[in-house]
């Protein structure tokens, strides 16, 4: 079945289904974001990331506190970590790659596991498109690193944090992906895109 455009408002199911970027209302499931639809599957184009248990994400320490840290997450809402679980020292500003440990009824977020970036630079995209920036079993993602020479860290939350040789061919790579992430064939003209060293042909 071919991909179709979806517009927010338009009915995805006649019945009730908890699916990203939808709402639910008068026991049908309606858009609530420009998607794209294949089949069943509904895939929003656009919206704010949602802290999800599970999730690694790349995050702004935003406060210090006696207990721990205010971790910003490009959420409208922010993450906790606690002092227990910090290694090394962190101070406001510095970015760090976390685990969403949990996740509480009001979307609070209990971070583990951070890891501090240094050196690098930080990009960020629509949290939608990150699934097609990582591909299928990291195919995408590992196909950048190996031809840009580039750690890359992807975070669930929409943003990339690069470090490396050539991070200017990675950047480029992973915009190329958002604009064309609704496309057929994506992972050909990447690689394509990549062994031309950023030169579409």
């Amino acid at each position: 079945m071919e991909k179709k455009l979806i517009l927010p408002g338009d009915e995805v199911a006649d019945t009730p289904k908890r699916m990203d970027g939808c709402f639910i209302d008068g026991g049908k499931t309606y858009a609530a974001v420009v998607s794209m639809g294949q089949d069943e599957k509904v895939v929003p184009l656009k919206g704010k990331y949602l802290p999800i248990a599970g999730d690694y994400v790349v995050g702004v320490v935003s406060e210090e506190r006696f207990s721990g840290f205010n971790v910003e997450i490009n959420s409208p809402y922010e993450g906790q970590l606690s002092a227990r679980d910090v290694r090394d020292p962190l101070r406001v500003d510095d970015v760090v790659f976390v685990k969403i440990a949990f996740v509480d009824e009001v979307n609070g977020a209990t971070l583990a596991d951070p890891r501090r970036l240094t050196g690098g630079e930080m990009l960020e995209i629509e949290p939608t498109k990150v699934p097609r920036v990582i591909g299928r079993n990291m195919s995408m993602v590992t196909m950048i690193r190996d031809h840009s020479a580039t750690d890359i860290f992807v975070g669930k939350n929409g943003r990339i944090y690069l470090k490396g040789n050539n991070t200017s061919l990675a950047v480029e790579a992973i915009l190329k992906i958002c604009r064309e992430s609704h496309t057929s064939g994506l992972t050909d003209r990447i690689k394509q895109f990549l062994e031309n060293g950023g030169n579409s042909q």
